[in-house]
């Protein structure tokens, strides 16, 4: 009886961490960053304007939105003044203007034209390495199903202890792949660098907004219970060998 019990919730637990290491996997919401510009009124385009002079400025948009995940990255202007502006960040109400990249190994917000080659070169093997680790640990969780799955029907220890072995280790692939994110986002000065190359090149005035989002959200759930499903897979395998002995 106690068994089925441990059973039924090691499943549950399997269950939700597949489901929510798939969304943060699949989703494009890992980061939303915004930036703005407001220009100095009396310099347009590096020249100076005199008293009497007529400025006429193109409508361009204020806010300039990105999103990025594991597979794209995307960007669309809006206004400042919009009171949807957060909605168009999610699913819904996307405009056409929207403009979306492959983020594979687009090491945001660094750029050739910020960064020298070197640092260049760095950031994209740092976010090969974070897109290494986040396919082994998306694999190790659907791999530990699959074993889990098949070893119900004949109890065997060995397929219940592998597949906890492995949401045990899509566990820690995925917790290395959070904390690498977040070094990269508040420790490193990327950001920092990003935003001064920004200021210098195209406005003094240049302010960038990061936020995390549910893509990032949902890794910590899935972590959680990736390692709860784990330890009670180990542990019904071990129960399962001790009562065959």
């Amino acid at each position: 009886m106690k068994l089925n019990v441990a059973l039924f919730f090691a499943g549950l637990f399997g269950a939700l961490a597949a489901v929510f290491t798939l969304l943060s996997f699949g989703t494009d919401y890992w980061l939303m960053a915004s930036e703005s510009c407001h220009p100095n009124p009396g310099d347009v385009g590096g020249v100076t304007v005199e008293p009497g002079d007529v400025v006429v400025q193109e409508g361009a948009p204020d806010v300039t939105l990105y999103h990025e995940g594991f597979f794209w990255k995307c960007s669309f202007g809006g206004s400042a003044g919009d009171e949807d502006l957060m909605w168009k960040l999610w699913f819904t109400n996307q405009p056409h203007s929207k403009v979306c990249t492959h983020a594979y190994l687009f090491p945001f917000p660094v750029s050739q034209h910020s960064h020298n080659a070197t640092e260049y070169d760095s950031a994209i093997i740092y976010r090969g390495f974070w897109s290494i680790f986040m396919l082994i640990g998306v694999a190790a969780v659907l791999l530990g199903g699959l074993f889990i799955i098949c070893a119900a029907p004949f109890a065997s220890h060995r397929l219940y202890k592998a597949g906890g072995s492995l949401f045990l280790a899509s566990g820690l692939f995925l917790l290395c792949v959070v904390v690498m994110y977040v070094l990269w986002v508040q420790v490193l000065d990327v950001v920092e660098l990003y935003i001064e190359n920004q200021r210098s090149t195209v406005c003094a005035d240049f302010q960038l907004s990061l936020h995390y989002g549910l893509s990032f959200m949902f890794a910590p759930v899935g972590i959680f219970f990736c390692f709860l499903a784990g330890l009670l897979f180990l542990l019904i395998g071990r129960t399962i060998q001790i009562h065959c002995n």
